[in-house]
């Protein structure tokens, strides 16, 4: 293969998909844009001479973004364990502990939970889930006792469950301690309160970090089952490049939980007088329960002067044209709010990252100018990457870029 007058050895390799799946009770993968770039979109295959590090991905998702409705489209399954449970490498356990019995009758409860069972497959019906046995008691002066095969009742579903405390009416019909002898780290307790919506439009979500395990309803709605007690294994450390990449190579989110946020529908709140209602299996703190809000506090931008675009690359295969357009640095808040402020702008040689730009050896003195004029007070707005509209060029024959951050509120 010739490109450009270099020869190249040419070896075909088969990418099957850089998707990973994250386990729950596992470690984050995820991929770096550094690693992806150069590893999945090869910038060599453009021939993009002047084109800026990584500048290539903003043509490839826009591609990708056409395929959306099919990569995204799909039944997801989500499996939960019990409350003693395995791990990602052994589903099976076995549980074990010291237990005091007195003269006379002992009763033993086993509450087992399985939130989905295999229904699909070859001998899926040879598949198990919940308590297995044998169930056995240790340590008697005539040895170990087997009690699998004694006589056990057998009881589908809570109390709390019959009585529909979820819901809007069953609540109501039912006593409920409260205040100071509210009990924390219980397992087995119905927890209930009343809440009034957060102001404004913005995504909500609970955070449900101070409880260990169990499922919430709001207005009688199922949130989902919450298990922030599951922490993640495996070990984080700085991201390595070398040699073929799996997901083992970059991790986040080790020690802590798989889930700790679960989205609320605005739809399903009113404006006051909200029943949150829980059931936690494990133990954990009511009180430290929050509604967390998600708002975009500021948007930023960071493009070179002569950055590549696919409407560059049309216009000149076509032979329509062979000066190439100027870019356009793109703001958009979220719906509902304003660009009100223009926290950083620089058009030269800035440096830094969106949330800490700073000014460069090269900028140009009117970098804000534009900004000002274009964007404030608007939702959205677009500022071409010319020099003439930042007062001149600040270090000719320099290639240069624009950063800019704006506020959102």
């Amino acid at each position: 293969m010739n490109l450009k007058g270099v020869m190249c050895n040419v070896v075909v390799v088969v990418v099957l998909s850089t998707l990973v799946f994250t386990n729950f009770g596992g470690a984050v993968p995820y991929r770096p844009a550094e690693d992806l770039a150069f590893s999945i979109a090869r910038f060599i295959q453009k021939g993009l001479l002047r084109q800026p590090k990584w500048g290539h991905l903003k043509d490839l998702h826009r591609a990708i973004k056409l395929c959306e409705t099919a990569l995204v489209s799909g039944d997801p399954t989500r499996i939960v364990l019990g409350s003693v449970n395995g791990n990602i490498d052994s589903p099976k356990v076995t549980f074990s502990r010291s237990v005091y019995l007195r003269a006379g009758v002992n009763k033993i409860s086993v509450l087992s939970i399985a939130v989905g069972l295999p229904n699909v497959g070859p001998h899926f019906e040879r598949w198990n889930a919940g308590v297995l046995g044998p169930v056995t008691l240790n340590g008697l002066n005539e040895g170990r006792r087997d009690l699998t095969w004694q006589k056990w009742s057998y009881q589908v579903g809570l109390n709390g469950e019959a009585l529909s405390l979820h819901s809007l009416t069953g609540s109501s019909t039912t006593e409920w301690s409260e205040g100071s002898v509210v009990a924390q780290k219980q397992p087995l307790t119905w927890y209930k309160t009343t809440f009034n919506a957060p102001v404004g439009n913005h995504p909500l979500a609970l955070d449900m970090n101070t409880m260990s395990k169990g499922q919430v309803w709001i207005n009688g709605q199922s949130i989902g089952r919450y298990w922030p007690a599951y922490k993640a294994s495996g070990t984080c450390s700085q991201c390595s490049y070398t040699g073929w990449f799996n997901e083992k190579k970059c991790q986040s989110n080790c020690g802590e939980a798989s889930q700790r946020w679960y989205h609320v529908p605005r739809s399903w709140l009113k404006p006051t007088g909200n029943l949150l209602v829980l059931f936690e299996e494990l133990g954990g703190n009511p009180y430290g329960i929050t509604m967390a809000k998600r708002e975009v506090a500021s948007v930023c931008a960071d493009i070179y002067e002569w950055q590549p675009t696919l409407m560059n690359y049309e216009m000149q295969h076509s032979g329509k044209t062979n000066k190439p357009l100027r870019p356009k640095a793109h703001l958009s808040c979220a719906p509902g709010q304003k660009i009100s402020s223009v926290k950083f702008a620089s058009f030269g040689t800035p440096l830094g990252s969106c949330g800490s730009f700073r000014e460069g050896s090269c900028h140009a003195h009117k970098s804000y100018d534009a900004f000002e004029r274009y964007c404030i007070g608007q939702n959205a707005c677009s500022v071409i990457v010319a020099p003439e509209l930042f007062g001149g060029d600040p270090c000719p024959n320099v290639m240069k870029k624009l950063s800019v951050e704006v506020i959102c509120s």
